[in-house]
């Protein structure tokens, strides 16, 4: 049975310097390290990964979690290749389903809230409207089916939860979509993108600044029930696969980086391993009402990213040239 969400569960308040202390499990993540980016009037922020705490080996000591004094766990430790899934399903189940689980088990022992990432996958896509927090999931793949277990065993370990699902998150370290095409373009003058499926990307730095914004609530409010459950955040707007390419050559060619020819392809004639959502846009409307958190445009957000990655080279090699 779920732990109670009352002011008794926890014992919390915001602590004297205004800030949560935030244990993050999973160090090397891209909202992970964006949450480790945050400034420290924010959010304290402790990250611990492997050998201290494997997931994929059930070892999440909760003496070492509870080092730190958190006052709130947030899970960013995932499994996260969606199409090695397929053929590693048992893996993914254990990192992003028990592993969860085990995660907010600790939590639920050290008595402090936890903070689970999930993914806009545990849907089917079918819906023609952004998906709500109690539509029915369904996940098409194998990654998406895990990522749906570890809520379960989060919502099974404690009452004292949010599970924060999310979409195609992007940042500049790491592996995902944003530095993938990059690196393509660096090597290719096109590349096959598919164009069937729609989703809102979401920058991992907003991810982290909602983060915060959940901890500091549930530590200074810990007996509102309102503030625990499944909540939704992404980027604002949606758009598919080839487009979110077309405007990451857009941007980047714009400071000097590298640039392709986008292809569109269907989801059939790309033949990824993994079947994906045709249209998997998340309703926002929840954690806004709540919790007061908005959504970023996503052109906005993906130009922060852009000037990160290539704005800063491209400026560099133009004072070069222009020295030489």
């Amino acid at each position: 049975m779920p732990a109670s969400v009352s002011g008794s569960s926890t014992g919390l308040a915001m602590p004297s310097d205004g800030h949560p202390r935030i244990l993050v499990v999973g160090r090397d993540g891209q909202v992970a390290r964006a949450l480790r980016e945050l400034p420290g009037e924010i959010a304290d922020v402790v990250a611990i990964g492997r050998p201290e705490i494997d997931l994929a080996t059930d070892l999440v000591p909760v003496a070492r979690m509870a080092e730190p004094a958190p006052d709130i766990i947030v899970n960013a430790a995932a499994f996260t290749a969606v199409d090695a899934a397929e053929d590693m399903a048992d893996l993914a189940e254990r990192v992003n389903g028990r592993g969860a689980g085990l995660v907010a088990e600790a939590a639920a022992r050290l008595g402090v809230p936890v903070i689970q990432l999930s993914t806009d996958y545990v849907f089917d896509g079918t819906a023609e409207r952004p998906c709500r927090e109690d539509d029915p999931p369904a996940p098409l793949n194998r990654y998406g089916a895990s990522k749906l277990a570890g809520e379960a065993a989060v919502r099974a370990a404690t009452g004292a939860h949010v599970v924060l699902r999310t979409s195609w998150v992007y940042s500049a370290h790491g592996r995902n979509f944003v530095r993938t095409m990059l690196g393509l373009a660096a090597e290719r003058d096109e590349i096959r993108v598919v164009d069937d499926q729609t989703g809102s990307p979401t920058a991992a730095a907003d991810i982290a600044r909602a983060i915060a914004t959940i901890a500091r609530r549930l530590v200074a409010e810990p007996g509102n029930a309102e503030l625990f459950g499944t909540f939704h955040f992404s980027g604002a707007g949606a758009v598919s696969w080839a487009g979110f390419a077309g405007e990451i050559f857009r941007l980047s060619a714009a400071r000097g980086g590298p640039a392709a020819r986008v292809v569109p392809v269907t989801s059939a004639e790309f033949g990824a391993a993994a079947r994906r959502p045709r249209r998997s846009v998340l309703d926002n409307r929840r954690i806004a009402a709540v919790y007061g958190i908005g959504q970023t445009d996503w052109h906005v957000a993906l130009a922060a990213v852009i000037d990160r990655l290539v704005g800063d080279a491209g400026a560099a090699e133009q004072s070069e040239r222009g020295a030489s």
